[in-house]
């Protein structure tokens, strides 16, 4: 250590949900934090806000958190001891055509029942992640280069991940249902199919369906944002918003700098003090397709088909899992699909806070090529009324967002990319970097946090934790890890 006197011990830049895990983390290390974000209010993609008519409350990225109970920061964080969730008996649903579906019960077993001569297929398949859930959730959620702490979850995961990410990929199955549920979790990642990286996220997902379920945060995304601010605050940490950072220079003098900003962000950021050797690698970071969003106001609820749509929190639209990698693999080429795969979330259905009473909320996505103009609202509508007869008349109000829409409302979705980077195996390995510290860059002090850093998108906070421990270990010398938790009292 040298004699210099600091402004304040670290700095963050974006108040995204891994921004706020890196503030949080050092702000209970007993560091003092300051944090910069360029938009009104904290949230990046876990914002909630009125996007089609008063008194509907829609999020604004992320909607269904499958991570909020495996995150090992939120298990740390005690996320929820701070603030409700609903988590609907059926994790996800996949409607067919001719009335039938895909129903992914909490309940694995119940799940399997419903799905006729696949139903033991399935549960062999899922069963070995379903019980090591969280285990899945620990080794997927770091570097992948390193030798993992648990090698029979690793060997159960990596295996049914090839399964699932070849050609073979149906050799198991028999009818079309339990197929398509595989397909439209995958269908997450914005990868053509089959593929490892698709697989393996699917996979992993699927497993938290069937074992805690996919929870949806009463009062929307900001509701976590809003308690991490709490935390953040609590522990003497700043936050100040309406402030863009363009340039290193402009932040006060710190310790450490964290930033929640994609790579080429960064090189633009850093300027000058960036090495030209680490801004070649950082040049090489590819970034990945994109997703076009549409929300909706109802007046009542989406008349699907079959009933068990309607108790659903999220739903895979878009057919049978050849029909989805159909669209996937247009996506992946270039083009949009005349039958698109449909991401849709029904969180009114489970928080009345979302909605006048007897209304509802719809939020839906679709994946568009990279820096797609493309208003895609149409082409949801009709693949929406393909399961659901009627449901252009429910609609009230509606809000679309163009790929390029939605990386004007976040610049960390270059070009609509809500991956913040392609998450397919070559860049799960390097993200952004091959390193086993990735969020560690040559410039003194300088971190990388957001989801363009292992272990990749989602909200669950653990780019900008591990980012943060990082930080902690080079620079303040210490392994210690913080102790997160809410306090018994004090109002946390």
């Amino acid at each position: 250590m040298t004699g210099r006197s600091f402004d304040v011990d670290a700095t963050v830049v974006g108040a995204g949900p891994n921004g706020l895990a890196a503030a949080v983390t050092l702000a209970r290390a007993g560091l003092s934090v300051r944090v910069f974000e360029r938009a009104t209010t904290a949230g990046g993609g876990a914002a909630t806000a009125e996007l089609t008519l008063p008194g509907f409350r829609h999020d604004v990225c992320s909607a269904v958190h499958p991570l909020a109970f495996e995150s090992r920061f939120f298990r740390e964080f005690g996320l929820t001891r701070r603030i409700p969730f609903a988590v609907p008996e059926i994790s996800f649903a996949h409607p067919l055509d001719g009335g039938r579906a895909g129903i992914a019960y909490r309940d694995l077993e119940r799940t399997a029942e419903t799905l006729g001569v696949d139903g033991r297929a399935y549960a062999s398949l899922m069963r070995p992640l379903v019980e090591r859930s969280t285990r899945v959730a620990d080794f997927t959620g770091d570097t992948l280069l390193r030798i993992p702490r648990d090698i029979p979850t690793a060997l159960a995961f990596g295996l049914a991940a090839m399964e699932q990410g070849s050609p073979l990929w149906n050799a198991r199955f028999r009818e079309d249902a339990a197929p398509a549920m595989l397909t439209g979790v995958a269908s997450h990642t914005i990868l053509p199919m089959p593929g490892l990286a698709s697989s393996g996220a699917g996979l992993a997902l699927t497993a938290y369906a069937h074992a805690k379920g996919w929870p949806i945060p009463i009062g929307g995304s900001q509701s976590i944002i809003d308690a991490m601010v709490d935390d953040l605050v609590a522990h003497g940490g700043e936050l100040v918003t309406d402030h863009e950072v363009t340039s290193l220079d402009e932040l006060p003098s710190s310790r450490v700098t964290l930033l929640d900003v994609t790579p080429r962000a960064l090189s633009r950021i850093a300027g000058d003090r960036m090495p030209q050797r680490y801004r070649d690698a950082l040049g090489r970071f590819r970034y990945g397709n994109a997703v076009a969003k549409v929300d909706f106001a109802l007046s009542e609820p989406v008349p699907w088909s079959h009933p068990e749509l309607g108790r659903a929190g999220t739903l895979h639209v878009g057919g049978t899992r050849a029909e989805i990698a159909a669209a996937e693999n247009a996506v992946a080429h270039g083009n949009l699909s005349e039958s698109p795969y449909v991401l849709v979330s029904q969180p009114s259905l489970f928080d009345d806070t979302r909605a006048p009473a007897g209304q509802h909320t719809l939020w839906t996505y679709t994946h568009v090529p990279a820096a797609s103009r493309a208003d895609r609202s149409e082409a949801v509508i009709r693949q929406i009324e393909r399961f659901a007869p009627g449901f252009r008349d429910t609609i009230m109000g509606m809000s679309s967002r163009t790929a390029m829409d939605v990386e004007r409302h976040n610049p960390n979705y270059p070009r609509g990319d809500i991956s913040a980077g392609t998450p397919d195996l070559a860049q799960l390995l390097r993200r952004p970097v091959l390193s086993p510290d990735p969020w560690r860059t040559p410039m003194k002090g300088v971190y990388l946090c957001g989801a363009s850093t292992t272990p990749g998108p989602g909200v669950h906070g653990l780019p900008g934790w591990h980012a943060a421990l990082s930080a902690l270990r080079n620079d303040f010398g210490t392994r210690a890890l913080p102790d997160l938790a809410p306090r018994a009292s004090g109002g946390e």
